[in-house]
């Protein structure tokens, strides 16, 4: 594979504490794209908000300005997390779909092929740039536009379970699913916008544990454990 996309949850970069950052956890991530880089594999990445924002369980707050602070919170996420990638030798770049000025740099197709054309991890910051759509859509948007092979759904439960495996000890964890099945379970692998778009546009995606050592590297080169989602 040539390029992939990989999405991480803010909440999952923010460790034990359950916000803001975990310097250990990113710079393993970190680490371990690198590795992937060096293979010559072309790294995007798609990081939520939840470390920092929950707004809409808030019944104060309207719906798309709840949405338009949680993109936000995805464009202060991957700043931060680009920032740690960079200390590890890695060059970066943010971009997002409406303007940040200086901060970071304005999508497009061509200009992130550009940066993955020069080695760079390219971060896709600030969701679809519209309220109503979660960072899963985004992520398979950017996907599809930006011709990866494949997502790479780092999580914190190991795969694609029939039931959350952590509240019921009965769920059966599935090797491999097609995504019309987990429309049709509502497994939420993703929400249903983004599972639709992945299905139409025939993205395939692995599920697997971010906390498990080495999982990413581990994913790419074959020890695969968690959930192959295909289409």
């Amino acid at each position: 594979m040539k390029r992939v996309l990989l999405k991480l949850s803010g909440e999952a970069l923010a460790g034990d504490k359950k916000t803001g950052f975990d310097d250990a956890t990113i710079q393993q991530v970190a680490l371990q794209v690198k590795e992937l880089v060096d293979d010559g594999i072309q790294v995007g990445i798609v990081i939520g908000g939840g470390n920092f924002w929950r707004g809409r369980s808030s019944e104060n707050i309207d719906r798309t300005k709840a949405d338009q602070i949680g993109m936000l919170a995805t464009i202060m996420n991957c700043i931060y997390v680009s920032e740690i990638f960079r200390s590890t030798g890695m060059n970066t770049n943010v971009l997002t779909p409406f303007e940040c000025r200086s901060f970071t740099k304005l999508f497009s197709k061509d200009r992130a092929n550009k940066y993955f054309s020069k080695g760079m991890v390219v971060f896709f910051a600030g969701g679809t740039g519209h309220p109503y759509f979660s960072t899963d859509t985004g992520v398979v948007l950017r996907a599809i536009e930006v011709d990866a092979d494949l997502i790479l759904l780092a999580k914190a439960v190991d795969g694609v379970y029939s039931d959350d495996p952590r509240s019921n000890p009965n769920a059966v964890k599935y090797d491999e699913i097609t995504i019309d099945e987990v429309i049709v379970k509502n497994l939420q692998v993703m929400d249903m916008t983004a599972s639709i778009l992945a299905r139409d546009n025939k993205m395939p995606m692995w599920v697997f544990g971010l906390n498990e050592e080495n999982s990413i590297v581990n994913t790419m080169k074959g020890n695969f454990t968690g959930t192959k989602v295909t289409v």
